[in-house]
């Protein structure tokens, strides 16, 4: 994982990473990322293109990583549920 990290960190012009991220409620979201640095052993800083502002993401709770060409993503980039929604609209949690 963390090979895949620093690929993206390094070549930020050309790489985002695709992840879902599940919070402290338990909540997954897919999210779109540019890391920009390590925060001890824990914890990675980065740009969330969702949410267009820094996050900090716990390494453990990052799941289905995946190295992306940055050109297929514009801010803001949506991030759904990564989890199947039930019914409505209402069922998918905002970012």
């Amino acid at each position: 994982m963390n090979r895949i990290i620093r690929r993206a960190m390094h070549d930020s012009d050309n790489y985002v990473l695709e992840l879902d991220y599940r919070d402290a409620k338990g909540e997954t979201t897919h999210r779109v990322i540019s890391p920009i640095r390590f925060l001890g052993q824990e914890r990675l800083l980065a740009l969330c293109l969702c949410r267009e502002e820094p996050r900090q993401f716990y390494l453990s709770r990052c799941s289905n990583i995946r190295l992306q060409r940055a050109e297929q993503y514009l801010m803001p980039s949506a991030c759904p549920s990564a989890e199947p929604a039930t019914v409505g609209p209402a069922a998918q949690p905002a970012c």
